[in-house]
């Protein structure tokens, strides 16, 4: 069986040759270790592999590991944000990637300024429209970009999920698709929206040749979950 770290190096020479066949400087890319379900200690068998941008589905978790890994590590929460939950993953200072809603985004604004603190957030799109998915119809991002613009919070850009099991012309069809979205609304609103979080264990190549920023790969690196 496969070490963490040997995993973490199989998936960067995977991220780097893909980068190299889209003309990408890999140095554009982030890997987040997707660690849900995952017990702190297998984390932290990543972390001292050189590991540290790391990604959490749910707040409660995501506080209750914060408290006990180190502290220079970047924590990113990309599971659905409940309304009730959103002082606490302000606290644990985690950049959150499923911004669904104008509601959701109001609150997360709302309680930025409470806590005298600044949101990073990116704007979830259910790109692929599938009924079961989470996210903005992409007709929706615009008008909330511009609440992004007001000071308590910062928008990095924009976040998909692909459907499962997908073939390679229709993850590309829907990468590229969240890519040129994110093109036109930088046009539209003068802002600079540098982060496409797209790309998962088994499509993240598809997701490099098409621009992402951020791949949020978990099995790849922890092995299938059980749960």
């Amino acid at each position: 069986m496969s070490t963490i770290r040997e995993n973490l190096e199989r998936v960067k020479t995977r991220m780097a040759a893909a980068a190299q066949r889209s003309a990408r400087p890999i140095e554009q890319i982030k890997l987040l270790a997707v660690s849900k379900t995952i017990a702190a200690e297998r984390i932290l068998e990543a972390y001292e592999a050189g590991q540290r941008h790391f990604a959490e589905n749910r707040v409660q978790e995501l506080c209750a590991k914060t408290t006990v890994l180190p502290e220079n590590i970047n924590w990113h929460l990309i599971g659905h944000l409940q309304q009730n939950k959103v002082r606490a993953a302000l606290q644990s200072n985690a950049i959150i990637h499923s911004v669904d809603s104008m509601k959701l985004l109001q609150r997360i604004k709302r309680i930025a300024e409470e806590l005298q603190s600044k949101a990073t957030v990116l704007l979830e799109v259910n790109i692929s429209g599938e009924d079961s998915k989470f996210g903005l119809e992409p007709e929706q991002v615009e008008p909330l970009l511009e609440i992004c613009q007001e000071g308590a919070v910062k928008c990095l850009g924009l976040m998909t999920i692909a459907p499962y099991q997908a073939e390679e012309s229709e993850l590309r069809r829907i990468f590229a698709a969240l890519r040129e979205l994110r093109d036109q609304l930088q046009q539209n609103c003068g802002l600079s929206l540098p982060e496409l979080s797209m790309g998962m264990s088994g499509d993240f190549e598809a997701a490099i040749a098409e621009g992402a920023t951020m791949l949020r790969i978990g099995s790849a690196i922890f092995g299938e979950r059980t749960q």
